[in-house]
């Protein structure tokens, strides 16, 4: 259809049962989307041992989705424009339950990795598109409704995630958190399409920025592997992680260049001329990717060092979103009375405050220690990761909205992603250092000759004491790595200070 096509009349919003069920419908897409980023989380463990690869491969499987997904979230306006956004989001499930399905097929780490880079591929536009739809089919004097359905599914899933995730795992295999959403999508993605495709807009031809499309894809991916495979090629003591990084440089700096000059860039850069903005971007990254870095840790160090099952590292997981969900109407009036700075610094102060306590967790800290730490976790959250966005979306001009809240989007996707990599290489290396650390004080003490003394066979004390000293070993490193993301959160805590005061408007926060 060429461009000048003329508009098709704006449909009046659905009422009655119509409007629930398509109500339901949308939130139920966010839901999917939104649940399946988490409900690997805790299956790592399981996932690795399955296809004999270590629990730091097994981290693939989230960083090759989320970079996935930062890929096609540009690219969701140009889709929508195009094809019309229940089109669009029908077909982004179709293709969400068809990845879903060649997941849980997988048989090797290879398959897996790249049939999840295809589900973050598909899942991508699912988020801002129900979004954006549940607005539209709700009456204007209605719009918080829909936007409280979208905002209560986002929350959901993460917390059903891990204990779904976990309760699979243990009671089926690891294929099943892939092959649960098959049903579910499918169902959906044919109610969908049976019933908002009539909504749509006629379709309207726009230029796509093909070059600024395959410069983000090749400096975001030669990056990411810079960082999933450092570790494992010794990082730059290699040939091919120096080749890698040339080409990120390189294609990041290209990349900055044409989509500052390009007529229609596929992401709209300028938005970075607001200092407020962009500071406050800086510290929505910090804060989401430490956050995530310790998701991602936690149920790795329940299950290979502390004996957790699957069940129980997802069981320690769902209360930080609990409390978050249940915090989230007070810290929403709080933004309205006092400075949005003071909010978020006091949150990110905190998180950094308890991270720093459980880093000096010992290998027989109790469930319920580590309970406590999860709640005062959810209970951190709540105060920064919200009002932070809505307070970057606030700097923005009405019009640039869109645009700030789809880079926003995907600068946050890219950070969980480069988070998760480096936080399982921080991890692994602080586990091989703290361990050469163990055994160097270890040696000349005599230690095997007291186990020996106690009726230990010397094939038994060497065991015995090498189980002990990765114990020792694992449980220092995941101490280290906690440090770290307190300090990180801490500079996040300061640079909220950087940006100008402005009080919190009331902006949907966009995926």
């Amino acid at each position: 259809m060429s461009d000048g096509a003329g508009a098709r009349a704006e449909l009046p919003p659905l009422r009655g049962a119509a409007l629930l069920g398509m109500g339901l419908l949308l939130g139920g897409a966010n839901f999917l989307a939104a649940f399946d980023i988490s409900i690997a989380n805790v299956s790592i463990p399981s996932i690795a041992s399955g296809l004999a690869v270590s629990p730091r491969e097994g981290t693939w499987v989230i960083t090759s989705y989320m970079v996935a997904e930062a890929l096609s979230v540009p690219l969701t306006g140009w889709l929508a424009t195009r094809f019309g956004p229940g089109r669009t989001l029908a077909v982004a499930m179709a293709g969400f339950t068809i990845a879903s399905a060649l997941c849980g097929l997988s048989t090797s780490m290879a398959m897996l990795v790249t049939f999840r880079a295809l589900q973050g591929l598909a899942g991508g536009p699912m988020m801002p598109l129900s979004q954006s739809m549940l607005v539209s089919i709700f009456p204007k004097e209605r719009a918080s409704t829909a936007m409280g359905i979208w905002a209560m599914t986002t929350v959901i899933g993460p917390i059903l995630g891990p204990l779904v995730g976990g309760q699979i795992c243990d009671r089926w295999s690891w294929p099943w958190i892939f092959l649960i959403n098959v049903p579910v999508a499918a169902i959906f993605a044919a109610f969908i399409w049976g019933a908002l495709k009539h909504r749509d807009p006629l379709p309207v031809r726009r230029p796509i920025d093909v070059i600024g499309l395959g410069l983000m894809v090749i400096w975001v991916v030669a990056i990411q592997a810079v960082l999933d495979r450092g570790q494992e090629l010794d990082w730059f003591g290699s040939t091919y992680i120096v080749g890698l990084t040339i080409v990120a440089v390189v294609g990041f700096i290209a990349f900055l260049i044409w989509e500052l000059t390009d007529e229609h860039p596929i992401v709209n850069l300028r938005v970075f001329r607001s200092r407020g903005y962009t500071l406050c971007l800086v510290v929505v990254c910090i804060s989401f990717g430490t956050y995530l870095g310790s998701v991602i840790i936690s149920p790795l160090w329940l299950q290979t060092n502390m004996g957790y099952t699957a069940s129980w590292a997802g069981i320690t997981s769902a209360p930080s979103g609990v409390v978050t969900f249940c915090l989230a109407p007070l810290v929403a009036w709080l933004s309205t009375r006092m400075d949005a700075r003071l909010l978020i610094s006091g949150g990110l102060l905190a998180f950094a405050s308890i991270m720093f306590w459980r880093a000096h967790f010992a290998s027989n800290v109790s469930f319920e220690l580590i309970m406590t730490y999860m709640l005062m976790n959810g209970g951190c959250i709540a105060f920064f990761f919200a009002p932070a966005m809505s307070m970057a979306l606030g700097f923005l001009k009405p019009q640039e909205i869109a645009d700030g809240a789809g880079m926003m989007a995907f600068t946050r996707s890219i950070a969980l992603a480069f988070a998760t990599a480096m936080a399982a290489a921080y991890w692994q290396d602080s586990t091989i250092r703290d361990r050469a650390v163990i055994i160097d004080r270890l040696h000349g003490t005599g230690v095997l000759g007291q186990l020996g003394d106690m009726g230990f066979a010397p094939d038994q004390a060497l065991q015995y004491l090498d189980n002990m000293v990765q114990d020792q070993a694992v449980m220092f490193a995941t101490n280290d790595a906690f440090l770290a993301f307190a300090a990180a959160v801490t500079i996040g805590a300061f640079c909220i200070w950087l940006v100008p005061r402005k009080r919190l408007r009331n902006t949907p926060v966009a995926h």
